[in-house]
């Protein structure tokens, strides 16, 4: 069980859930947008946007560094670094929700949002290369920033769970690292993942009753060609390709009315996962779709994992599945 000072700050985490689910409900999305929730939760952040990972000055290459204005501790700090989704082709590091800006906020994390180029103007490996390039930038200023090199969490939803998950399967695999930025020579390895209804298996149709042999739009999109013919790269592409025992821990949750990226995904990596010897959790967000809704007890066990991996605390964390429609507060 926690004791007093990491329940005290899980509190104040989970506070700062409740203002997110509260703003929801008066649907207020809590993202980087002018509405009260970030405001609240920038408030206490020293945002550093724009940082140019790669070397270049292409936007898609950038990340946004989120320090806290106040921090808990003068020890370097563990960093939460969210990669986004949007089916490899859209999305944007701007959005970054509250939930992950409440752990700057909280002053024990920092925190980043990781840009990659969509597959509209580069085809794989290169948005695997940018978010390697990032985790590296990310160690190689850690000692001027004062962040832990050896305490770095992912968390993506979709693409950016698919991403997140190549993250911690694939630390040294020479394809996938790339060379990209200033740093080519530092680990790309991270401590721990939160993969949020990201695909693992890139060589079957993602959506669920899809026929056999159908190619899914996106996948076709990142790869440039078919599965028949890019079925090596469709392979390379597959977090569950790269499992081995000394893989970090995973948490992973998942819509089981999931039309976009079948449900069994996660299923079948959590289950290679644990054959494997790696720590793996998968909680199942029962009659939840692609877009799932964060209430008070999944950003609990977000928290509680995030923490018991970059911060030492030891928190018991659930597995039974969420209802979507549980109530957002207790």
């Amino acid at each position: 069980m926690l004791n007093a000072a990491p329940a005290l700050f899980m509190k104040s985490i989970l506070v700062l859930s409740l203002l997110l689910t509260l703003a929801a409900r008066a649907q207020q999305p809590a993202v980087l947008a002018p509405d009260l929730v970030a405001q609240r939760l920038l408030r206490a952040i020293d945002a550093r946007p724009d940082q140019p990972y790669a070397g270049t000055t292409n936007p898609r290459q950038m990340l946004d560094l989120y320090l806290p204005k106040t921090r808990a501790s003068e020890k370097p700090l563990p960093v939460v670094v969210y990669i986004h989704g949007g089916a490899w082709r859209g999305g944007d590091r701007g959005r970054v929700s509250g939930n992950v800006l409440a752990f700057p906020a909280s002053g024990e994390y920092a925190a980043a949002s990781v840009g990659y180029r969509l597959s509209t103007e580069a085809k794989w490996p290169a948005q695997i290369h940018d978010c390697k390039a990032a985790i590296r930038w990310i160690r190689g200023h850690a000692r001027e920033l004062n962040l832990d090199p050896e305490r770095i969490g992912v968390w993506g939803a979709s693409a950016g769970g698919h991403l997140v998950s190549l993250l911690g399967t694939s630390a040294g695999v020479p394809e996938l690292d790339g060379a990209l930025g200033g740093f080519p020579s530092l680990s790309t390895r991270v401590t721990c993942v939160v993969n949020q209804c990201g695909p693992s298996d890139l060589t079957v149709p993602l959506r669920p009753n899809a026929p056999t042999g159908r190619d899914d739009e996106a996948v076709t999109g990142l790869l440039g060609g078919s599965i028949a013919k890019k079925l090596a790269d469709a392979k390379a592409a597959s977090p569950l390709t790269h499992i081995t025992a000394d893989d970090a821990p995973f948490f992973a949750f998942h819509g089981t009315n999931d039309e976009r990226v079948n449900c069994e995904q996660s299923v079948k990596f959590d289950a290679a996962l644990k054959n494997a010897g790696v720590p793996s959790l998968f909680v199942p967000i029962t009659g939840s779709g692609h877009g799932i809704p964060f209430g008070w007890e999944l950003r609990e066990r977000v928290t509680r994992f995030l923490a018991r991996h970059l911060r030492g605390v030891q928190a018991e964390i659930s597995t039974d599945p969420i209802a979507a429609s549980a109530p957002s507060a207790k």
